[in-house]
């Protein structure tokens, strides 16, 4: 390899890093989920383009747990829009009837995909990056739609942890996700070595990275909620099983 091919491809090197380090996508959603109400038809995500100069093409699509992109049961409308510099639009995702045959016990869930489009530059030798944000999207049955008294007891905390050698089981008896984000052994701790955050699937276990003795015998585990924000749990631990305390949780992290 030639001295000059190194040079190009350190300096291409050096562009990609600090092109992903400091380029601020134009297009931005409202929210960090979609919870998609299996009782109603469609449901709209707010979109801003928040380029004061420049008009973006904002194209949307759905994918599924496996990163395939879908036309059914959920699709996105429309799928390529124009948002004028510094305005707002929405974007629908809307149930198509093979929704009805998703599950009715528990919710599915799948991928929003949102990628800005630069206008083309009249300008030589210029470099355009499309930018994508891709967020969870949780079609929620109407049958297991949530109360407001239900709401104010969050599911979540029916999470139990269950010893299994030298790590704890994350045990989810729900019918909804569960996104556990950060682990910890005392409320105002650091995050415990060896945890990643992970995604509980309803009804179902999941093994948490962390052991046992570096979570201690009164763990926290932070959730993610519909609104995006990060409660705390604080868990007691008795023998093998750990339940969370009521009276503890939730807490603002």
């Amino acid at each position: 390899m030639s001295l000059n091919t190194r040079l190009t491809l350190s300096s291409l090197a050096l562009l990609a890093l600090s092109l992903s380090q400091g380029t601020n996508a134009a297009i931005a959603l409202d929210r960090t989920r979609v919870i998609f109400d299996g009782g109603k038809d469609a449901t709209s995500v707010n979109i801003t383009n928040n380029n004061t100069q420049l008009p973006y093409l904002a194209q949307g699509w759905i994918e599924d747990e496996q990163g395939q992109k879908i036309t059914a049961p959920l699709i996105v409308l429309p799928p390529v829009q124009r948002v004028e510099p510094g305005k707002q639009s929405q974007v629908k995702v809307q149930a198509l009837p093979a929704a009805k045959a998703l599950p009715q016990d528990r919710e599915t869930v799948y991928y929003f995909n949102l990628r800005e489009i630069p206008p083309r530059s009249d300008k030589a030798n210029t470099l355009q990056i499309a930018l994508q944000t891709r967020i969870k999207l949780f079609y929620r049955p109407q049958a297991i739609t949530p109360s407001q008294q239900d709401l104010s007891n969050p599911w979540q905390e029916k999470l139990t942890l269950s010893r299994q050698g030298e790590h704890y089981q994350v045990n989810n008896p729900t019918p909804y996700f569960v996104t556990l984000v950060d682990a910890r052994s005392t409320k105002d701790g650091k995050t415990v070595p060896g945890f990643e955050p992970l995604m509980v699937p309803p009804k179902g276990s999941l093994a948490l990275g962390p052991t046992a003795k570096a979570l201690g015998t009164a763990p926290y585990l932070a959730y993610v909620n519909d609104y995006g924000g990060r409660p705390l749990l604080a868990f007691t631990c008795s023998g093998e099983t750990c339940k969370v305390n009521p009276q503890a949780a939730p807490l603002t992290q």
